[in-house]
């Protein structure tokens, strides 16, 4: 049996996608709300979390100053360097088989994910993908440098680029519209996952959507 892809690049969110870190997300969550006099988020609010860059959604969410918001991710990523990034995180069956299964039939892979690129390389290490993966991409520490979906994806495709693979047709599994909105800005194709943290509407625009990682599978490899 051989296995191809349509796709000569695979781009991957992580949260929501590849990996529910949501117990630690909550957890930590929680703790610097407290801090800041704000409710604690319920794991049902998680939807309003998971995705979006934290500066944006501590503003959203909350009704954070851009200021505050900065001062609430750096005690946010206080907690969670002190937690361990991958504390309660674990992968979605059968995503760490398909990524091996991907690198094994000679696609080119990357993450794309708005978690800080240090949490996304600890997470990529811990599940053991790293040697799957020619580029591990995520925001910078401070998630606004390089923080939007779209200019995560660019920076992804460009060290792709770099690391000699073909990107002349990418594709971005992903979990929420920010992931359909950015890959649109890249023309980039995007398949949605529904087992992550969003609402049924926000799979609008998106090339596909899935509802179990056979039937991903079915879209990102081809049995000869």
């Amino acid at each position: 049996m051989t296995l191809r892809s349509p796709w000569t690049c695979v781009l991957w969110d992580v949260d929501g996608t590849v990996v529910d870190a949501s117990e630690g997300i909550l957890r930590r969550l929680a703790i610097a709300l407290e801090h800041f006099g704000k409710p604690a988020a319920t794991r049902e609010e998680l939807v309003h979390w998971i995705g979006p860059p934290m500066f944006e959604s501590f503003q959203t969410n909350v009704g954070m100053t851009p200021e505050e918001a900065t001062e609430a991710v750096a005690y946010y990523r206080m907690i969670g360097k002190a937690d361990g990034y991958t504390t309660g995180a674990r992968l979605y069956p059968g995503l760490g088989e398909l990524i091996a299964d991907l690198d094994a039939a000679g696609i080119a892979q990357a993450t794309a994910s708005s978690k800080p690129e240090k949490q996304v390389s600890a997470l990529v290490d811990h599940f053991d993908l790293a040697p799957h993966l020619q580029a591990v991409v995520g925001a910078t520490p401070d998630e606004k440098t390089l923080a939007s979906k779209s200019d995560i994806v660019a920076e992804a495709l460009r060290r792709l680029q770099a690391a000699g693979a073909d990107t002349s047709r990418p594709v971005l599994i992903g979990d929420r519209h920010h992931d359909v909105e950015g890959g649109a800005t890249q023309g980039v194709p995007v398949i949605f996952v529904r087992w992550g943290f969003s609402w049924p509407h926000e799979s609008e625009g998106a090339a596909a959507a899935v509802d179990t990682p056979e039937e991903l599978r079915a879209l990102l490899l081809i049995e000869d």
